[in-house]
């Protein structure tokens, strides 16, 4: 019997989260790991307009899961997530923001500052 997810690019995003979170002992990437951990039907499903009600201009979020397009987005903000709808995308970018995987956001921001979970 297999245990853990079936798909190999979400496990090795889980390792590298975990391995970033030790070598710059950011516990940020530690709680995204664990929240892709669960299973898929318990993964962050986050829509625009949550997203506009809690983050402040300019700020980057984390979503572990999808970025929904319902709602408005009014404000400059860079989004990370395993997957986004189009029209989310097309809403982010719209409102001069940009939107990218969690991988690359790991990279840019290694040690997490000033970024927030939503979801």
């Amino acid at each position: 019997m297999r245990r853990g997810q079936k798909n190999d690019r979400i496990e090795e995003l889980i390792a590298s989260l975990k391995r970033s979170a030790n070598e710059h002992d950011a516990p940020i990437w530690r709680a995204v790991a664990r929240r892709l951990e669960r299973p898929r039907r318990n993964w962050a499903e986050v829509n625009l307009s949550r997203i506009d009600r809690v983050a402040t201009e300019g700020e980057t979020i984390v979503v572990p899961g999808k970025v929904l397009g319902s709602g408005s987005l009014s404000k400059k903000v860079t989004v990370a997530s395993l997957s986004w709808s189009a029209t989310a995308e097309r809403r982010i970018t719209d409102a001069g923001g940009t939107i990218t995987g969690i991988e690359q956001i790991v990279e840019r921001v290694p040690r997490g500052s000033g970024v927030r979970i939503i979801g």
